[in-house]
């Protein structure tokens, strides 16, 4: 007798001899329905029987029975079968059975052999065949979490032969599945395949001599075990040999180049229907799912054993961004003390505490406060610093943690659909993802099927906005998002193995990047670098000063005057303080408040500052290399041309929509109509537009197809309701009563063979049918016999006019990188067949057309694109007029950039070729447009060892021309921003000067400070290596966020005008600070000197010095940091790098007012007694007393820096310095309040400050506050004087060169 034992697995898992294809297994549903169709009576039928198909356990045996669950029901009640084993192993409709010749002579060899049986057949989700006593352990004890079946006897397997499933080694690593999405094609994949089955049968070899690895299971197996010896190596190789033989079909398909490289958004390849593209696509189907099942030991319907998960994440390395060390607070202060000012405040901090309390005589109460004030000052500036980057951290981690709980995916985890976080997938996780959510994908995948029109949206990693669609087989990056159907498939590569792990690792893991000759090279920013050389040379000068006070009161108090030694203390002290009073105290937090300042400001007009020295940087580009898609452009396809007859109604303003355009060129309302009503009911009911709440008619997002959501926003603007159109047509709606004739409307799909999609309608005007068509123009067009004329509307015969029109429409779109749609309709009689085809007309794949679709009228084409955003070419136009160049940087194709490029301003008139009208990329001089592949061509030289190096030079001879990298590669920014900043080009006059005159093109004068902007992952790299990183706040992936130094939070390319606005200002703000400080400084630097030399002593003492240097400097700071940006900082070219911060200008004015307050000071010290009748300063002090004189002069020395601070409010020699005082409130509070301060330190604070204790009277503080006024006359007295002096030397010049021209041009005798 012979018992039908059940061969588990799915029906088209099953492989040919020759090769795994499927083409001769019959599917599921065809075996279900051929058993619906036959005999009841018969439960079990056989199958074709074909020497390929796959044996059973027994060698002899080909037949293969198929099954359904009333056969599985007869068997069982004919006591043929045990039924527990097609529980047990899930059998389901559509399996194949096979009928060894199986000994029954006992209970114990049949159900060997029955499990045997089972165990022996590869399927397509079961990746290895288990013995039959493995399996009757499996099923019988229930050790397996599947509940025994093909999946459990692989377990089981595994754990015999290599130990448990939690640590058994897998045969493909994790750099071999990162290099698979790396290559991201079938040849890889099947490279992998082969190499991980080679490495299999290795371990099955090994397995087979080491039987002792075996476990025990008890009585009654040990048979069972013998058999395994012998079944389960034959199974495995017969299953390695089969994959063998498809990887070889792979090979071959991929030399044949059967395999389309890519399907577009319109459909799939046209070679799709090709009998040899979709052998090759399901051996690609198969080969995914041998990936999936043999070498990651997963299963589509299954997935993993949540027991691997750990074993999986040490395997193939997990998927959690390892999280930034937070810098601790004490490491942030420790940051902010390198500062060089800071450092010598520390030192000259403690040497005064020092002298002051180790040689101070008598009571020591308040000696100690200068010192221990200056440190003071010092922790003032750290902790501040430290507290904004430390909140900073914290706020931005909130941010991160706060996506990453949001981050969620259903996985498929021991057979049951989970949800987890991105963070705990593995490798081998099967990802289920639909368009409905927008899924991003968390990690590099292979595609399973079947698939569901899945398309991805793949803009964040290539810069392409166009839709890629996927097949069974292909990869799917970490990064990009379902954009449209759903799919299935494996995940192969997490963290730093996949590709955007891989980018990840060059934005964080700065150690493991310290090779990269593209990495940073740490260099500070322009603003600190220009402030170190200042602090460096201001601690020189006051050294030297305080060194010549020291000497010079020694000898003269010494030498002439004979003073004890024990003045040396004294001299030390006057010496000190000339060296405080000479060092800026108060410009690190001038520069942490401006900065700080600044940044707040910059939030509240959408930029997000991470790096506070990036607000200045940004002051100081001179290049913006920028991403298109979602930066310039709105990432949202719209509808921007419309041509009928001879009408082409293009929209060229971005701010302009094209219904609006269409309604003012007159377009007669019958068009206007036929359009709305082709778009609204021939389009897809999943494709819909959301309103508002409030009036209903605003727009607030759509959902669907990008092409059909454009045309339907087309709809909109011309004043329609496409719902109202559709709800309204009978045959089209599904609404109330309408929705009952619904049947009477015959719609014909898009497919990939049409290239197009219909709809009809009955229309009641002429009792028959109306047809509505939209598709691709070069088919829609050669069907039409009719268009509509654009001056009557009406339609008129397809004449040679028309035949051209169109197409040459259509190829003028194609070149500005739009994509062209076609909309026709026709109407039909009552009784028409919509089912015939036409003898005439064929469909691209060569099958008859619908002659529904035939002889139509041409409505017009609609040409859509990714518009430009409305603010942009004014931002562009603004960064030009700064000095800043912009260049475009995209994945997209050649003509749309072009196209973009040049609607926002990048692209100008002189960037074509002389002759040409046409905007488009063919038209463009040499170099000024390049894609990726040929500028990596250019600017790398390849090694003999394969390594690739950059060629700085040949960069150079590119990058001045360049505007637009098309096609470019994630790398490419990145070499962008590595060689504009290493460039040396400006020190080359002669070619600079060459550039401007012959190419119009100009060369910053000094080295590039290079700014760049992205939102997806590809950024980031290119983010971190510019000298200012901007990412998309609202579109930006987290890595680019991450990366960059600011981020734009409405997306918006226009609020980088405004970063550089006040960046600009920021360098403006320290400039004035700086002109106030160091005129401060110069001022008391002098008096001190002249005190020391005259008098042994400062006339202003320390304390005062400090209230000076200190606190009122450091709220000058506050009022000059908080002077709002004006219009006119973006009038003028960015600032060099090598340029002094100290201007010509400032010099003169810092100069002319240092000059008229040692003039004042020096006529109070020298000649105020006998002017003012009091008693010189210096026998007052000697009396340990607190003169009036010396209280006049520290009066009216503050009084000419308050005034002066409203001088300081202009660098440029401005007339009307009170112009805008009172748009800055904070700069007016400030100034009121530090002028309260010093009224009470003179009336009142006898004893903190050194003033006279009765104050000064009512004339003396007139004379104080004369004087301070004085400042705002000498200021208007220094503006005249230098702009004499420069009318004087531009008169100079023009004459030298007048003679050095006549001297050229002079006749030789």
């Amino acid at each position: 007798m012979t018992n039908p034992v059940v061969d588990v697995g799915r029906t088209n898992g099953f492989s040919q001899s020759k090769g795994l294809s499927s083409s001769s297994i019959m599917s599921n549903k065809d075996i279900n329905n051929n058993y619906n169709n036959n005999n009841n009576d018969s439960a079990v039928e056989r199958a074709p029987e074909t020497p390929d198909t796959l044996s059973s356990a027994s060698p002899s045996t080909s037949n293969g029975v198929a099954i359904t669950e009333a056969a599985v029901a007869a068997a069982t009640a004919a006591g043929r079968v045990d039924q527990s084993v097609f529980h047990s192993n899930r059998i389901r409709p559509g399996v194949v059975v096979v009928s060894p010749d199986t000994d029954t002579s006992s209970k114990e060899a049949t159900e060997d052999s029955r499990y045997a049986s089972v165990a022996s057949t590869v399927f397509r989700d079961e990746p290895a065949a288990a013995s039959s006593a493995e399996l009757k352990d499996v099923v019988v004890n229930g050790e397996s979490r599947f509940e025994g079946g093909i999946t459990g006897a692989v377990a089981s397997s595994i754990e015999r032969h290599l130990g448990s499933p939690t640590t058994a080694p897998f045969p493909v690593t994790a750099v071999e599945l990162g290099m698979l999405s790396d290559e991201r094609n079938r040849t890889a994949l099947a490279d992998l395949l082969a190499k991980g089955i080679q490495r299999e049968t290795k371990i099955s070899e090994a397995n087979a001599t080491h039987p002792h690895h075996h476990h025990h299971h008890g009585p009654g197996s040990m048979g069972a075990r013998a058999g395994s010896d012998i079944e389960a190596p034959e199974a495995k190789q017969r299953m390695y040999s089969h994959v063998m033989s498809l990887v070889e079909k792979i090979r071959e398909d991929e030399r044949e180049r059967r395999i389309p490289l890519q399907a577009t958004d319109h459909g799939l390849h046209e070679d799709d229907h090709d009998p040899l593209v979709q052998e090759a696509d399901k051996n690609a189907d198969m080969a995914a799912n041998v990936l999936t099942t043999v070498l990651l030991r997963s299963s589509p319907e299954s997935g993993i054993d949540p027991r691997e998960l750990e074993h999986r994440r040490e395997v193939f390395g997990t998927n959690a961004l390892t999280e930034k060390k937070l810098d601790s607070f004490l490491k942030l202060c420790w940051d902010a003390l390198q500062d060089f000012v800071l450092i010598m405040l520390i030192v000259l901090g403690i040497i005064s505490m020092v002298v002051e309390v180790t040689t101070h005589l008598g009571d020591c109460s308040t000696c100690w406060i200068e010192g221990s004030a200056i440190l003071a000052s010092v922790c003032i500036v750290v902790l501040v610093t430290a507290s904004i980057d430390y909140a900073k951290q914290f706020a931005f981690i909130r941010l991160t943690k706060s996506l990453n709980e949001t981050n969620t995916k259903a996985v498929i985890r021991d057979g049951q659909q989970v949800s987890v976080t991105d963070d705990d997938i593995v490798v081998g996780d099967i990802l289920s993802v639909n368009s409905h959510n927008l899924a991003s994908i968390p990690g590099d995948c292979i595609l399973l099927g079947p698939v569901s029109g899945l398309k991805m949206d793949e803009s964040t990693l290539t810069g392409e906005s166009r839709l890629v669609a996927k097949k069974p087989g292909d990869v799917i990056l970490s990064g990009t998002n379902a954009a449209q159907g759903s799919g299935q498939m494996v995940v192969i590569a997490v963290g730093i193995n996949s590709m955007s792990g891989k980018i990840r690792a060059r934005v964080y893991e700065t150690d493991e990047a310290a090779g990269d000759e593209l990495a940073d090279d740490g260099e500070n920013s322009p603003l600190f670098v220009k402030l170190e050389e200042i602090a460096k040379r201001i601690g020189i000068a006051g050294t030297v000063a305080a060194t010549m006070a020291f000497a010079v009161s020694c000898l003269i108090g010494l030498v002439v005057n004979g003073d004890e030694i024990d003045s040396l203390v004294d001299y030390l002290i006057t010496a000190i303080t000339v060296l405080a009073v000479a060092v800026p105290e108060g410009l690190p937090l001038a520069v942490t408040l401006a900065l700080a300042f600044s940044s707040n400001k910059m939030m509240s007009e959408e930029n997000l500052v991470k790096h506070l020295d990036a607000c200045e940087t940004m002051g100081c580009a001179t290049t913006i290399c920028t991403d298109k898609t979602g930066t310039l452009t709105a990432n949202k396809m719209t509808a921007r041309s419309f041509f009928y007859g001879s009408q082409d109604l293009s929209v060229t303003d971005p701010r302009e929509h094209l219904g609006t355009y269409i309604h003012n060129r007159g377009t007669s309302q019958h068009i206007i109509d036929l359009l709305c009503n082709t778009i609204s009911i021939n389009t897809m009911n999943e494709t819909v537009l959301h309103y508002g709440e409030k009036d209903g008619k605003t727009v607030k997002s759509a959902s669907g197809n990008p092409t059909e959501v454009a045309l339907l926003y087309l709809v909109n603007d011309l004043g329609q309701d496409y719902a109202r159109i559709r709800n309204t047509t009978r045959g089209r709606s599904n609404q109330g009563s309408l929705g009952e004739h619904l049947s009477e409307g015959k719609q014909f799909g898009f497919s990939s063979a049409r290239k197009m999609m219909s709809w009809a309608v009955p229309d009641e005007t002429t009792g028959g049918y109306r047809l509505y068509c939209k598709g691709a123009q070069e088919v829609i067009g050669q069907r039409c016999a009719y268009y509509l004329s654009s001056d009557t509307g009406e339609a008129i015969p397809m004449d040679d006019y028309g035949r051209d029109a169109f197409p040459n429409a259509s190829l003028a779109y194609a070149r500005r990188g739009m994509r062209c749609l076609a909309l026709a309709y026709r109407n039909l009689p009552a009784d028409f067949d919509f089912e015939a085809k036409s003898t005439e007309v064929k469909n691209s794949d060569g099958t008859p057309a619908f002659l529904a679709e035939t002889e139509m009228t041409m409505i017009g084409l609609v040409a859509i694109e990714d518009p430009l955003r409305p603010e942009v070419p004014d931002a562009i136009e603004k960064c030009y007029q700064a000095g800043i160049d912009v260049r475009l940087v995209t994945g997209d194709n050649p003509n749309t950039a072009v196209s973009i490029a040049y609607q926002a301003g990048i692209l100008r008139d002189f960037h074509f070729r002389q002759g040409t009208t046409e905007r488009v990329a063919v038209n463009l001089r040499d170099n000024v447009l390049m894609e990726g592949k040929t500028f990596r061509g250019l600017v790398y030289n390849v090694k003999e060892s394969g390594e690739r190096e950059f060629d700085q030079a040949a960069f150079d001879r590119i990058w001045p021309y360049l505007r637009v990298l098309a096609r470019s590669s994630p790398d490419d920014k990145l070499t962008l921003a590595h060689g504009l900043n290493q460039s040396n080009l400006f020190a080359d006059k002669a070619l600079c000067r060459k550039l401007l005159l012959e190419e119009n093109i100009t060369v910053f004068p000094d080295r590039q400070v290079v700014a760049m902007t992205g939102d997806g992952t590809n950024d980031a790299p290119a983010l971190k290596r510019a000298d200012i990183g901007f990412a998309m706040g609202v579109a930006g992936t987290q890595i680019a966020k991450d990366a960059a130094d600011i981020i734009l939070l409405d997306d918006n390319f226009a609020s980088i005008v405004t970063a550089a606005k006040w960046g600009r200002n920021v360098y403006a703000s320290i400039q004035k600070f700086l002109q106030f400080q160091l005129t401060v400084n110069i001022a008391a630097v002098v008096t001190a000197l002249v005190g020391a030399f005259f008098y042994q002593t400062s006339p202003l003492a320390a304390i005062q010095l400090l209230w000076v240097n200190l606190l009122m400097d450091s709220l000058a700071s506050l009022a000059l940091a908080s002077e709002p940006p004006t219009e006119e900082l973006l009038q003028k070219p960015p600032v060099n790098r090598t340029d002094s911060m100290i201007t010509k200008h400032m010099w003169a004015n810092m100069l002319g007012q240092a000059s008229y307050q040692i003039t004042v000071v020096m006529t109070l010290l020298f000649a105020g007694p006998d002017l003012l009748g009091v008693e010189p300063g210096h026998r007052v002090e000697d009396r340990d007393e607190n003169s009036v004189h010396y209280t006049i002069i520290f009066n009216a020395f503050v009084w000419m820096q308050l005034f002066n601070e409203v001088n300081c409010r202009k660098l440029k020699g401005e007339f009307n310095v009170f112009k805008g005082i009172f748009r800055n409130p904070l700069f007016c509070g400030i100034l009121l309040v530090t002028a309260g301060l010093q009224a009470l330190i003179v009336e009142f604070g006898s004893l903190a400050f050194s003033v006279s204790e009765d104050g000064l009277d009512a004339e003396q503080w007139l004379l104080c506050l004369i004087l301070g006024a004085g400042s705002l006359v000498i200021q208007q007295m220094i503006n005249v004087i230098y702009r004499l002096a420069q009318t004087f030397n531009v008169r100079r010049h023009s004459r030298r060169l007048a003679k050095d021209r006549a001297q050229a041009t002079r006749q030789i005798h």
